[in-house]
Formats: C-alpha cells, structure tokens, sequence
C-alpha cells in the first residue's frame, strides 16, 4: 500500500512568523484520514522567520525529533539544557513526565525544520533532551539510523527515543537508487527534504511525502540531487 501526500495537499498555516504545513492532523487542521501512521503521529513543515520561534510551552509523553533543515534553531528548557541544532543535524526531546522548552530562530534568515512525533511505548518516563552532528556525506547514497529506539542502532550513534522505531536519513546523486528492508510491520512514511525522485514508483517532489505498509522494502531513485528522509514506527 502506498499513498501519495503531495507537499500542496497537506494541512496549513501561517501567522506573521510562522509558516508550517502539516502532514498529519495537528493544531486546528484535521483529516480523519491523515491522524497517525504507527506510531507516528505528527511530521510538521516549518518555516520560522529570523529572530522569532516558540515561545515557552509544554510537553509530555511525546518523542519529539526536530531535523534541522537550513538555518539552525536553539533550544531552552525546564531541565536546564541550552543547544543550538544546525542544518543537517537532529535534537530529541523526549518530553516523558513532562517538560517545558522554547525553540527559537536566532539567526539572521529563516530556519525550515521538520518536527516529527513519536508516541512512546509507556509513559511515565523521565524527560529528556539531546542532539547530535550528523555530517550529510555519510548518509551519501545509503539510509544512517538518526533517531532510534533499537539496541544496535544507538550503538551506531543514533540519538535515543522511547519506542520501537527509528528515522532515517539519505542523500542521493541524481539517478543514484537505494533499497531499504523495512522492519517490523513494514510500515513507514517518508519525506522528500529537497529535489526530485520515486519511491517505489511514487514520484515525489521536494516536501511531499508517501505512507507505505505492507512492503517488505523501500527502493529510491533520484532524479536529481535528492535528500530522502523515513520514519519507520
């Protein structure tokens, strides 16, 4: 099964500093046909105008993945943690209990970021907040682990979250093709971060995305320089 999200069908909106298109229900948009996929939940689209962003609010029983897209967002929150997440690179705050943080754009040009929600496997777990550099050239034709909650994965370096899933991350040369074995119950959603390709016959153009079940592998061709992101949950 695959369905084809088109960057254009997906929930709005926009305020004067805001500009965040949703592919999943959230906020004021909602589409019974678009609530979750697994264990995902949410994949927001955001742009944030320089020197604004989220002022402070809270969370809990959430894992919350941002993937900085361009410009860089820092993050304050009740645990005491301050770090500023760049391009390229991930940040997870697994809200647990409960934790309240701000997310701010303090560069001089507009930051565009995805936030992914995971739901936990249990709740009640201590919050928590983390960030890691994950260089573009070593996801150069293959899919790296950013996000996991599986063993061998953190071992490699993917930043820890609380349910059995991970996203993935992969850049391509155009006419570069990868294949990807899903686990599980071989479901995933994946986005097109920026250029052109198929997935599994699907074409996508940058900010679309595609949900997948009932497919034991996922297979990408770019036909341009492409960067391919996937939540399996």
């Amino acid at each position: 099964m695959l369905e084809h999200r088109p960057f254009k069908s997906l929930g709005r909106f926009r305020n004067e500093w805001l500009d965040a298109n949703y592919h999943f229900s959230f906020s004021n948009y909602f589409d019974p046909k678009r609530t979750q996929w697994g264990a995902l939940r949410v994949w927001n689209d955001d742009t944030i105008k320089a020197g604004t962003g989220f002022a402070p609010h809270s969370h809990a029983d959430m894992e919350i993945i941002t993937y900085v897209r361009t410009g860089a967002i820092t993050h304050q929150d009740s645990l005491g943690n301050i770090g500023r997440t760049e391009a390229g690179d991930v940040q997870v705050m697994s809200a647990g209990t409960g934790i309240t943080h701000a997310e701010l754009n303090r560069e001089d040009d507009a930051t565009t970021l995805f936030q992914i929600w995971i739901l936990p496997k249990a709740r009640g777990f201590k919050p928590s907040w983390g960030a890691a550099k994950f260089p573009k050239g070593d996801r150069a034709g293959k899919l790296v682990t950013l996000a996991s909650g599986y063993e061998e994965d953190l071992a490699a370096g993917a930043l820890p979250i609380r349910q059995d899933a991970r996203l993935l991350a992969a850049t391509l040369r155009p006419g570069e093709t990868i294949t990807h074995t899903l686990a599980g119950p071989r479901r995933a959603y994946a986005v097109l971060a920026k250029g052109e390709a198929t997935v599994n016959g699907v074409a996508l153009a940058a900010r679309d995305g595609v949900a997948i079940a009932e497919i034991d592998a996922l297979t990408a061709t770019s036909s341009s320089d492409a960067e391919l992101l996937v939540v399996e949950a």
